[in-house]
């Protein structure tokens, strides 16, 4: 046992250093898509002054969760962080995990609804999901480490798979949940597959998929603060910086931070998925 152990460490290592060695090109390539997908949406949080963005933000809470008092809330929970002197900090948080959470959902989604679509590819997938989501999350930095090196990309590599399993198996369970009366009626008035899907079962499945849409977003955020290890910038990274030092202060500062940015997008997100 403890020679096949070690045979297939020494093979995993062979692997990485094979990748590294002649395919150096692909993750370059990989790594500058990746930052510029960073760094173009950092630009345009950054664009604006901090009172323009909190504005905005708070105006978009107001319309969608239909409440001046979260308006108003948002609008203080923002200003909260630029007054911590964390602005900079918690804008490259919020890109980041736009960036991981655009590129997952763009992933999972389609995978869900195949997915809810065909049983055999649900079974298939159940064990690998299962796998993503009970190891230990900053295990997804090694290997992205060895690969990409430190920095956004690695991060938004490791957050991008975390943050897929929950939109998959939500995305998936709304496809499978639609009424069976409402499929028969859809066979027995002769509608298409395409419009089976697209006026039966999408309708039915919308929450569900805004749900997963938000989960994926809180593991996502989870993440992005293990990421602070490689170099993600971001609140992650002052949080881990000021561990190395013991500014229990900044710490502090920067996980209210991390808190206030989480509530914020959870609200919201989970308002639009109840007004479906």
């Amino acid at each position: 046992m403890e020679n096949f152990v070690t045979a297939f460490d020494m093979a995993v290592d062979d692997a990485l250093f094979w990748l590294t060695d002649h395919a150096a090109f692909i993750f370059d390539g990989i790594r500058a898509l990746l930052e510029g997908l960073y760094d173009g949406i950092l630009w345009l949080l950054m664009l604006a002054p901090f009172h323009v963005v909190s504005v905005l933000a708070g105006l978009i809470a107001w319309r969608v969760m239909k409440s001046p008092g979260a308006g108003i809330a948002t609008v203080l929970a923002m200003v909260f962080c630029w007054w911590m002197g964390l602005w900079a900090e918690t804008m490259s948080t919020l890109a980041l995990v736009v960036a991981a959470s655009v590129i997952a959902l763009a992933i999972s989604l389609p995978l869900g609804v195949l997915a809810g679509l065909m049983p055999r590819l649900d079974r298939a997938l159940a064990p690998v999901l299962d796998l993503i989501q009970t190891m230990p999350p900053y295990i997804y930095l090694l290997p992205a480490i060895a690969l990409l090196g430190y920095g956004p990309a690695t991060a938004l590599i490791a957050t991008v798979i975390v943050a897929m399993p929950p939109a998959v198996r939500l995305t998936a369970l709304g496809i499978r949940r639609t009424p069976t009366e409402f499929i028969e009626l859809g066979h027995a008035t002769g509608v298409t597959p395409a419009q089976m899907f697209l006026k039966i079962r999408l309708p039915f499945a919308v929450p569900s998929i805004m749900a997963g849409v938000n989960q994926s977003l809180m593991m996502a955020f989870g993440m992005v603060v293990i990421a602070g290890i490689v170099g993600s910038g971001g609140l992650g990274e002052t949080i881990f910086s000021a561990i190395r030092t013991l500014d229990i202060a900044k710490s502090i500062d920067a996980a209210i931070a991390i808190v206030v940015l989480t509530m914020v997008l959870d609200r919201v997100t989970q308002s639009l998925a109840r007004a479906k």
